[in-house]
């Protein structure tokens, strides 16, 4: 029995000894160079942004050579807006601020409406819309077609315009009704001298002949046509010797004529 016992226990030993070992063998993962391209992207976007700024800069620093100015100029001067545009172009091409420029053209008394845009590659155009004054404002001011008052340095030559006489704020009403009067009147070839408002917004217009038309405060074109009328009819042989015509009636006006004058003898 212990000779088996043995036996066997050198048989186990052996087989212990002879069993084959199993070795976990860890791999490597190959190295990521994931980072080495996100370095190469970043650099090349740097590249670019500095290609960029330099760029910019090099097209700021582009100057402007010639100020075209079109449009129809009557009362301002070329060269007075090349002048007034020339100080906002020192910082270069890109960097002037056409807005700006826009504005301070548009201060100038005569100028109405400008516009301001680049001309690549080293130019600026500015156009210019004149005022178009329709009719005298008070004593030295004008009013143009939008009813806004501007005061040139010189009015001389506009002296014949009609004469419009309001308080401050009733221009472009005042400008509308003196629009409708002139539009009504022309066929009979009658035009406006001078227009008035007072405080109430009664209205007075005078006429190129002399004869006063009283309006008054509503139902101006009712008044006008009515008015239209009776001088087709009849006032028109009469009007050398007519004064005023008050249309403030209802359904009806009044007439004055001038005096005669007194003849010696007689």
């Amino acid at each position: 029995m212990l000779k088996n016992s043995a036996k066997s226990s050198r048989r186990v030993r052996g087989a212990a000894n002879g069993a084959t070992r199993k070795v976990t063998v860890e791999k490597k993962e190959p190295r990521s160079f994931a980072w080495v391209n996100r370095l190469f992207v970043l650099a090349g976007v740097g590249v670019v942004v500095i290609a960029l700024v330099k760029a910019a800069i090099a097209l700021n620093a582009i100057p402007v050579e010639r100020i075209v100015v079109s449009g129809k100029l009557e009362h301002t001067q070329t060269l007075v807006l090349q002048e007034m545009v020339q100080p906002a172009l020192v910082g270069g091409f890109l960097s002037a601020d056409l807005k700006h420029i826009q504005a301070q053209l548009e201060s100038l008394p005569w100028v109405y409406e400008a516009s301001v845009k680049r001309q690549w590659p080293n130019a600026l155009e500015v156009h210019v819309v004149e005022q178009l004054p329709i009719a005298r404002w008070g004593k030295s001011g004008f009013l143009n077609h939008e009813g806004e008052v501007f005061h040139p340095s010189s009015n001389k030559s506009w002296e014949s315009l009609p004469m419009l006489w309001g308080i401050d704020g009733s221009e472009q009403k005042l400008i509308g009704d003196y629009q409708l009067i002139s539009e009504i009147l022309m066929p009979m070839e009658l035009s406006v001298f001078e227009l008035a408002a007072d405080g109430l917004g009664q209205l007075r217009a005078t006429l190129s002949g002399g004869i006063e038309l009283i309006l008054g405060d509503e139902e101006l074109t009712e008044r006008l046509e009515r008015f239209a009328a009776l001088y087709r009819e009849s006032l028109f042989e009469q009007k050398e010797k007519i004064r005023s015509v008050d249309m403030r009636y209802r359904s009806g006006l009044a007439v004055a004529f001038e005096e005669l004058p007194n003849v010696a003898g007689i």
